[in-house]
């Protein structure tokens, strides 16, 4: 992982999250802006498994268990592609705002993966 680069992935998904929830609550149905922001979201995450993947190989080595740090990246990869497909086939207030929670699940996510890749240590 490249730290710079969680951190702007944390914030798009925290913008993307906010925005979603607060346009949903307020009666709007997916649009270009939410699921822009939720196809962002998981184009970095598909970057972030290729930066996760040649890491190792350049000396960047996780703190923590690297099969938990996989498990966490591969399961967010899922989370903002099923809230799209979700958002597109049922056109609803209420698909808005699961696009939101879909990226703020994915901060979440994000941040416990950094703690596993740079915090975490081994314990012997």
């Amino acid at each position: 992982m490249i730290e710079w680069f969680t951190w702007v992935q944390i914030a798009v998904a925290v913008a993307g999250g906010i925005l979603g929830i607060v346009l949903g609550l307020l009666g709007r149905r997916p649009s270009d802006l939410t699921m822009g922001f939720t196809g962002v979201v998981a184009l970095l995450l598909i970057v972030q498994l290729g930066v996760t993947i040649a890491s190792p190989l350049l000396g960047n080595e996780p703190t923590g268990s690297i099969f938990e740090f996989y498990l966490y990246l591969i399961t967010a990869i899922f989370i903002p592609v099923g809230a799209g497909f979700w958002g597109l086939l049922e056109r609803s207030r209420w698909s808005t705002v699961i696009l939101g929670i879909a990226c703020v699940a994915v901060a979440v996510m994000l941040y416990r993966m950094s703690t596993i890749w740079f915090i975490q240590g081994t314990t012997a």
